[in-house]
């Protein structure tokens, strides 16, 4: 086709156009464009001699990143700054940039390049770059936006390089701590995309056997929900809601293997490998439709999830019921307004959080509790260099205390506190507040007693009762979850002078 892009060849201004607007379904300004245009004969200038591993022209990785950051919707300069995230490490400057481009544009350039310049080996390396990661979500989210979707065209091109050992550290790297990085910011699509991309490196047996067996399954699955769109579009149209979108989609293979590992492997009890999911225009046709679904079929207890009332920590807002539909095939529809679907996809991208002329000196404006996370990472990552740990405990504490599986419990007062898979009441407690923890005497969960070490679930409501004259006991230590947890009691116990702490340190 005369359309197609050849890959020993740098791409076209033409067809990068072409594909910006096939993206993004808008037009540009003039001005917008004219930058973008400058971006791009700029990088290309810059990137003309290179080549990858793969042996394509090295523009096509700019580009690919720049269509990366263009789908999420992100201004102009953004997609600029992703034109020429590469050329300050081969031949030209900041100053060259700033000159060109202006201080926003070259702020968000320096910021990528800060993050990829990492003068350490194997984990500190690690442990490094994700602090700089952290740093510049601080100063622009942007920044970190830019480095996932230039990670998510690395992980494209990885079979490209030729040491399977850096291939397989990479895909590591990738599903510990981007993948959760862009769950964490709500980016649903991206962190999905990454997983599936990384687990072929990572458990490459485990990834050809799901590929073999969804390959299977799903053309079944799918011809069967096709048969119920029809009875779902008249169920809902005879109740007068008119405008919806009604669609299948298949699990993700990660998602996928990961519910096989906790259902040992049992394929009956994966009953979301594919849903219909039905998008409308607002809240009141959400809860009716779940209404008119269950009319149609009965429910199956235990697997209504409402997180239009209760969001998940990254923002995620949706219901989920799973039915016994035609011939009593477990069915799950997912039922979001158009606005949280968008939200479902693109995360923080989706409501951009400052305008095109805000100054980056500003920072990254948070709204509401959604991102709180951000702020309590930067308490964290101070208090964590206080203490002088090393790379590998950062690296480990940052995975369980802020990219390990989420649950999301509820205060007396209901509001939401997001702790990682497998905390407890004490984590909890410090959570709230360190005094609260300190003095922690009894806690509660749904109304009723539970001890310290009791693991607590999704939707359950935490209460603890705290005595002025308690404080926290060596024995937690073995139980508690999160590094806030544990610090705080290491601290309070050798401030308290605890004889049982002292004799344990010896």
């Amino acid at each position: 086709m005369a359309n197609k892009m050849r890959h020993d060849a740098a791409p076209s201004w033409s067809h990068y156009q072409e594909k910006l607007s096939q993206l993004t379904k808008r037009s540009y300004p003039p001005e917008g464009l004219k930058l973008i245009k400058e971006a791009f004969d700029f990088a290309a200038e810059v990137h003309k001699d290179q080549r990858r591993f793969s042996g394509e022209a090295y523009m096509h990785h700019p580009v690919a990143v720049s269509l990366n950051a263009a789908s999420l919707q992100l201004d102009t300069k953004t997609i600029a700054a992703a034109l020429l995230h590469d050329t300050v490490e081969d031949g030209s400057t900041l100053r060259d940039i700033k000159k060109h481009f202006g201080e926003e544009i070259a702020f968000l350039v320096k910021g990528v390049t800060k993050v990829n310049k990492i003068k350490y080996q194997g984990v500190e390396r690690a442990a490094e770059n994700m602090r700089r990661m952290f740093l510049a979500i601080a100063e622009d989210i942007r920044i970190v936006i830019l480095k996932l979707v230039d990670r998510l065209h690395n992980m494209k091109t990885l079979w490209a390089l030729p040491s399977v050992e850096k291939q397989r550290r990479i895909a590591t790297e990738t599903l510990e701590i981007y993948a959760p990085l862009a769950d964490r910011l709500g980016m649903g699509e991206l962190k999905a995309e990454l997983e599936d991309l990384a687990f072929r490196y990572v458990h490459p047996k485990e990834y050809q056997w799901i590929q073999k067996e969804v390959s299977r399954k799903i053309p079944e699955r799918e011809a069967y929900l096709k048969n119920i769109i029809p009875i779902v579009q008249k169920a809902l149209r005879r109740e007068d809601i008119r405008s919806f979108e009604i669609s299948a989609r298949a699990k993700h293979h990660y998602s996928i293997w990961k519910k096989l590992l906790k259902y040992e492997k049992d394929w009956g009890r994966v009953l979301d490998l594919t849903a219909l999911r039905i998008v409308l225009p607002d809240i009141e046709d959400c809860y009716a439709t779940l209404g008119i679904i269950h009319s149609l079929w009965p429910p199956m207890p235990g697997r209504i999830k409402d997180y239009i009332a209760l969001p998940k920590p990254n923002g995620y807002q949706s219901l989920h019921t799973t039915v016994f539909c035609t011939n009593g095939k477990p069915t799950e529809f997912q039922i979001r307004t158009r606005d949280m679907h968008r939200e479902s996809e693109y995360g923080i991208a989706s409501h951009w959080l400052w305008a095109e002329s805000e100054k980056p000196e500003g920072g990254t404006r948070f709204v509401g509790k959604k991102f709180s996370w951000v702020k309590q990472m930067q308490t964290w990552q101070k208090e964590f260099r206080k203490n002088k740990g090393s790379g590998k405990e950062f690296l480990e504490s940052l995975k369980i205390d802020f990219f390990k599986d989420r649950i999301f419990v509820l205060t007396p007062k209901g509001d939401v506190i997001d702790l990682p898979e497998g905390a407890t009441p004490i984590d909890f407690a410090y959570h709230v507040h360190s005094e609260i923890g300190d003095h922690a005497g009894s806690a509660k969960v749904n109304a009723k007693l539970v001890p310290f070490h009791y693991q607590l679930s999704s939707g359950e409501v935490v209460e603890i009762l705290t005595q002025k004259n308690r404080k926290p006991s060596l024995e937690w230590l073995k139980f508690v979850k999160t590094s806030q947890a544990k610090s705080r009691i290491r601290h309070t116990l050798k401030e308290k002078g605890s004889v049982e702490y002292f004799k344990r340190k010896k």
